[in-house]
């Protein structure tokens, strides 16, 4: 029979799940997602999340409690005496009565290669630190951050230019085919478990204000790491004076560049800059309240000659 379903997320990430587990004739008992948020140009209107505005569309009931501390919120969730819950980026930390409030648990969609990057920002992280491949795991959630027993893997790639966005993208539909496979193998009965390794375990912390400005010291590879794990948000950036103005120019993307010099200085017209080991070409840039746009249409609005120097 198919399983009764509570489904808890909230970003765009989480949505193509949500649908499979629709598609797959699974009910969907409830969603669970972050309360609606100030959004608009001023910030006077509440938006609600991705996830709120599908399960809307679907007719299912949507629940958006700030967090489990009080009793009557834990008390509804046992309420829809679901067989399961399946959680991708919900936001927020489920006490253990949650994780033991349906027949066979929470199972969790996460995206890396646990145990490394357990946290916040697998993605970003991944990318930031040069790895080569990364992941979607299907895991069963207990009360550590990202710590439970594996059911499924698929490990995915990670291209030399590839940024978050693209990553993310990716990611997000190989995890709804993921979760749909461990979902049907836990209706038959059929979903092993496996305990994470004690060794290799790294954490991926949030991704702090301080550190997406763009060190031109560190090494050619870092700084694209760098730059294409922060890309398209938050945006790693530099500084330049523009018509007398110090401006934040935001760096999408970028290439490892023939070169060397004084770390920052931009090596040619084409905007080359060196970095601390070799250099680095942007490849698509954006100034504050601009749109994102190609290196060289950037350079025909913005010329940035040879020998300038930038923060």
């Amino acid at each position: 029979m198919p399983l009764r379903i509570i489904f808890m997320g909230t970003p765009e990430f989480s949505v193509p799940t949500l649908s499979a587990l629709v598609e797959a004739g699974h009910e969907i008992a409830a969603v669970y997602t972050q309360p609606p948020r100030p959004g608009g140009r001023r910030g006077l209107d509440l938006k609600k999340s991705p996830v709120h505005q599908a399960a809307e569309l679907l007719g299912v009931p949507v629940l958006t409690p700030v967090n489990f501390k009080n009793a009557v919120d834990r008390q509804a969730f046992r309420d829809f005496d679901a067989d399961v819950a399946v959680v991708v980026a919900y936001g927020l930390l489920l006490p253990e009565e949650i994780l033991s409030g349906t027949r066979y648990g929470c199972y969790n969609g996460h995206a890396s290669l646990l145990p490394r990057w357990r946290g916040a920002a697998p993605i970003q992280r991944a990318i930031m630190a040069g790895d080569r491949e990364t992941g979607m795991m299907v895991m069963k959630m207990d009360k550590g951050l990202d710590t439970g027993p594996v059911a499924l893997t698929r490990t995915v790639p990670i291209g030399e230019t590839m940024t978050a966005g693209e990553l993310h993208d990716k990611l997000m539909h190989v995890g709804a085919a993921l979760m749909r496979e461990a979902m049907a193998k836990l209706e038959a009965d059929d979903l092993s478990l496996t305990p994470q390794p004690e060794d290799g375990i790294v954490y991926a912390a949030k991704i702090a204000k301080d550190e997406t400005r763009i060190d031109f010291a560190k090494p050619a590879a870092d700084v694209h790491n760098h730059i294409r794990g922060l890309s398209p948000f938050p945006g790693a950036w530099f500084e330049l004076e523009i018509a007398g103005r110090t401006e934040r120019i935001k760096v999408l993307g970028s290439e490892p560049a023939a070169g060397a010099g004084a770390p920052g200085t931009v090596l040619d017209d084409g905007l080359t800059i060196a970095c601390g080991d070799g250099a680095v070409r942007p490849t698509r840039l954006q100034r504050a309240g601009g749109k994102p746009l190609a290196r060289l249409e950037f350079l025909r609005g913005t010329p940035i000659a040879a020998a300038t120097r930038i923060a």
